[in-house]
């Protein structure tokens, strides 16, 4: 070796870093790499392009969902329908209101007075020394009043069909020459009775009228199939301590039940034998599991294709949930330390609580996802869909700020009521409103592929999730577009029902494209600025030479000059020159020295009028004279 022989010692070892020349080989061995300096500045801008082509491909993937679109709407409403909605029919049958089937049925009358017979919901009113009876279903509204003699009034107005707000119904057509009481009056001296008569009436009114609407919505539920136990084919899945919302109906004090999963379906039940709930699988539409994390509750919710009632309501959710932290608030007032044994003890409790309680709910969702794949339940498609928190927004869908998040399927949210539950394959398309510069919230309205249905709004979203939302909606196919203002979609998708050709032929959504109208009006600006005079000079003249452009700005100040004159002549004359001529034709007349003598008195008496009149001497009081 060469350096065998040299010294080693510290004092003769020395290193030397040529940094700069390094530094300046590099970027041109990359260059000769590349090929050339035009592909190093490409390389250089990597970023901006990629942003730029994401945009680009965006907004490409956006065009294409616009066509398909427009020809899948054209289809449908060619097809003779908007969609298949909800059949409800048009007008509800009610059973004849029959208080008594006989005249012997009526009770005695013990005095002319007025009786309320609850066990045949009707009201007897004496009318002419007789006991007329009444269905209390016959009653609008019951009212009495009191006099300064201690009088009494009772004043009882009936539903007369036919009416503004009475519609004829299935038993007044029936009768239709039949003569209807329409109010009447009692007077009383028992104020007592009076009152009694007045809450007796009105309660008895409201359980029936109750009755009847929970009648008439369980006329239209669908049937549903019968709840089929495990028994002793297997042990039925169970979570336990949950509450339920909707409530159960009633004024006793709210218990916990439990959910158990059964052959076919779910069983919410209580302690109470009439607290009780079957959810069918194959009425499930929709599944969702949502963990606590920054909530106070754990929940599994169910959106369901067809209404069930749950006590004496009609939903199509049903949610299952535990709070997962005690709401406690502290009594003492005053502020307790970070370090505070006591404090972090309690903190250490309710993330154990937390925790396991999540872990319960996923060990439920586990087992019930593996029943859910055996093969008798394989058309059902169901499946536990747990929302994307970090695809969330906050926004007003009814009239609570809330958080709204994405999942594979729908947007939710699950935690305020009413609950939100919008599945993404009914959605036609999205329209984002009042999107612009200065602007810190707009609005989403979603359109439904049912044109009956009303739009679904989102108000107030903050403008920062903008980005956020159009990359998510690109991303499920589903095609959105923007404008500055809000618009009236009820008259807009009845338009479009009322004349469906006419809106495939204009182009179907594409009215609301607001970059294709910027674009138009960017050609129409750009075409009336394509138009120069021949007589202009070009621009790039003034900037050869410099001479030239001084003596352009020269003849341009020339120019200015003339054309400030032309205008001052085309204005008018001022009132000195319109004077002056007067004085010259006055003078030529010869009435020049009277003119003259007459305008120097005005202006001495214009003059006189516009000084302010001087302030008189006070005067000596006179003396007075004495006798």
């Amino acid at each position: 070796m060469v350096t065998s022989k040299s010294s080693k010692a510290v004092k003769d070892v020395a290193y030397s870093f040529n940094e700069g020349e390094e530094e300046e080989q590099k970027p041109k061995a990359r260059a000769e790499v590349n090929g050339g300096e035009n592909l190093m500045s490409k390389t250089t801008l990597r970023s901006d392009n990629g942003e730029i082509s994401k945009e680009e491909l965006r907004r490409q993937h956006q065009a294409e969902l616009a066509r398909q679109k427009n020809e899948e709407t054209a289809r449908r409403l060619a097809g003779g329908g908007s969609a298949n909605g909800d059949s409800r029919a048009a007008s509800k049958t009610s059973a004849d209101l029959v208080a008594y089937k006989n005249v012997n049925d009526i009770p005695p009358a013990r005095d002319l007075m007025i009786q309320i017979d609850q066990k045949n919901e009707a009201v007897l009113l004496p009318i002419y020394g007789s006991m007329v009876p009444f269905h209390v279903s016959t009653i609008r509204t019951v009212s009495s009043q009191q006099d300064t003699n201690r009088t009494c009034y009772i004043r009882i107005i009936f539903n007369v069909p036919g009416t503004a707000f009475n519609p004829h119904d299935s038993n007044s057509l029936k009768h239709q020459g039949a003569i209807y009481l329409k109010e009447v009056s009692f007077r009383s001296k028992d104020p007592r009775h009076i009152s009694e008569v007045v809450q007796l009436i009105k309660t008895l009114r409201r359980h029936v009228m109750a009755r009847e609407s929970e009648r008439a919505e369980r006329a239209t539920l669908v049937m549903q199939e019968k709840l089929q136990l495990a028994g002793n084919r297997f042990k039925p899945i169970r979570l336990t301590d949950l509450w339920i919302r909707p409530v159960f109906g009633g004024r006793g004090r709210k218990l916990p039940g439990s959910l158990e999963a059964h052959v076919n379906g779910f069983r919410y039940s209580t302690s109470r034998a009439e607290e009780r709930v079957d959810i069918m699988f194959a009425n499930i539409k929709h599944a969702f599991f949502q963990p606590a994390e920054k909530e106070m509750i754990t929940l599994l919710h169910f959106h369901l294709h067809n209404h069930i009632m749950v006590g004496n309501k009609k939903t199509k959710d049903v949610q299952f949930y535990v709070e997962v932290m005690d709401v406690v608030q502290t009594l003492g007032g005053g502020k307790r330390s970070a370090y505070d044994p006591d404090e972090i003890e309690e903190e250490q409790r309710e993330r154990e609580r937390k925790n396991k309680i999540n872990m319960d709910f996923q060990s439920f969702v586990n087992r019930v996802n593996d029943l859910w794949a055996q093969p008798q339940f394989s058309g059902l498609d169901l499946e536990f869909d747990q929302p994307l928190r970090e695809l969330g927004f906050h926004g007003v869908p009814h009239k609570v700020t809330s958080f709204i998040v994405p999942t594979s399927s729908c947007l939710v949210e699950l935690v305020e009521t009413p609950f939100l539950v919008v599945t993404l394959s009914e959605i036609e398309i999205v329209n984002l409103e009042r999107v612009g510069l200065g602007q810190k919230n707009f609005d989403m309205t979603i359109v439904f592929k049912d044109f009956k249905r009303d739009v679904l709004r989102i108000d107030s979203i903050p403008s920062t999730a903008l980005d956020g939302i159009k990359e998510w909606l690109d991303t499920t196919d589903i095609k959105y577009y923007e404008s500055r203002l809000n618009l009236n979609w009820r008259q807009i998708l009845k338009t479009i029902t009322d004349d469906p050709q006419s809106f495939i032929d204009d182009g179907g959504w594409e009215f609301l494209n607001l970059e294709a109208s910027d674009s138009d009006s960017d050609n129409s600006e750009d075409s009336d600025q394509g138009y120069i005079p021949s007589d202009a000079e070009p621009d790039s003249e003034t900037e050869e030479e410099d001479s030239d452009s001084e003596s352009l700005v020269e003849s341009e100040d020339d120019e200015e000059d003339d054309s400030e004159e032309d205008s001052e002549e085309e204005k008018g004359k001022t009132w000195e020159e319109l004077e002056r001529e007067a004085s010259n034709a006055d003078r030529e007349k010869g009435d020049d020295s009277d003119s003259e003598q007459e305008r120097n008195r005005r202006k001495a008496k214009a003059f006189g009028k516009s000084r302010a009149p001087s302030r008189p001497a006070p005067r000596m009081p006179k003396r007075p004279k004495f006798r």
